[in-house]
């Protein structure tokens, strides 16, 4: 095993779900958007991108939002809350995704046109249920791979799915577009997060 296997090991297991944060200790806004760049590499369908973030980091806007995520202090005492939102309509993100591949050299014109043309005439006739769950699982893939980037720069988070969806929406405006899929608090534990079990790999594999 190489070094860089072994770091990411260590990532993955040293990772847990943290509630107690240290209030006092605060992450750059800078830092936040490394930690979203670094994230946005993660895989998506048809490359379309389907992701949104919402970065609360104002004290009281956090304390309100602490009553809108059934008032789970994490959301109070971390240093920020990512809020993930999952984008229904991530065709209109089409032309830009291809054409900037186009630009760097990834694909000629033609392949370019035809991936617009494609994702614009396939996507928005699909149901919207069908759309919703593309949307939601992209917006997972992006969450682990903020999870797991916040945890090697020495960082804790949490993954929060139990907050009123429909309460956040009121408060922060956000457009029917877009749906809130997880609250992610980040910051410093004050009291590590506990080690869990997990049920035996050889129980749920199956090799055909």
């Amino acid at each position: 095993m190489n070094t860089s296997e072994t770091s990411l090991s260590s990532v993955i297991s040293e990772r847990r779900s943290v509630r107690k944060y240290n209030p006092e200790f605060k992450i750059s806004r800078e830092e936040i958007l490394d930690i979203l760049k670094e994230a946005a590499l993660a895989p998506s369908s048809s490359n379309l991108q389907p992701w949104k973030f919402l970065v609360i980091q104002d004290e009281e806007t956090k304390t309100e939002l602490r009553m809108v995520a059934n008032n789970q202090e994490q959301v109070e005492t971390s240093s920020a809350v990512i809020a993930v939102l999952a984008d229904r309509e991530m065709y209109r993100n089409g032309e830009k995704v291809y054409r900037s591949s186009f630009e760097a050299g990834y694909m000629d014109e033609t392949t370019m046109n035809r991936m617009i043309e494609n994702t614009n005439k396939l996507y928005p006739a699909a149901p919207i249920g069908m759309r919703e769950n593309i949307a939601s699982f992209d917006a997972g893939l992006i969450s682990m791979q903020i999870m797991l980037i916040a945890r090697a720069r020495g960082y804790d988070t949490v993954p929060m799915g139990g907050f009123n969806k429909q309460q956040f929406i009121e408060k922060f405006n956000i457009d029917e577009r877009y749906m809130p899929v997880l609250l992610l608090p980040i910051g410093k534990a004050a009291v590590p997060g506990h080690p869990t079990t997990r049920i035996s790999v050889e129980e749920i594999v199956e090799f055909i």
